[in-house]
């Protein structure tokens, strides 16, 4: 079984194939309702650009991390 990789591996310039596109950043304002797959909907309380969100759940309130994979805007 081989280790988890926690990046992925740069694309080099002599590679036949094409390099993988990165889709953009999920943008997010505070207020904006959203859906999280596993804590479910939610506020969004701050914006940190770029680097997190911070989603109020009701009883908690969660950072998430971008790239927001788990985020969806509602």
């Amino acid at each position: 079984m081989e280790p988890y990789r926690a990046t992925t591996r740069r694309h080099l310039a002599t590679s036949p194939f094409k390099p993988p596109v990165r889709e953009p950043l999920k943008v997010f304002a505070p207020g904006d309702r959203v859906s999280h797959d596993r804590e479910g909907l939610g506020t969004v309380a701050a914006v940190e650009e770029g680097i997190a969100v911070l989603v109020d759940f009701g009883p908690n309130r969660i950072r998430v991390l971008a790239p927001f994979a788990k985020l969806h805007l509602l």
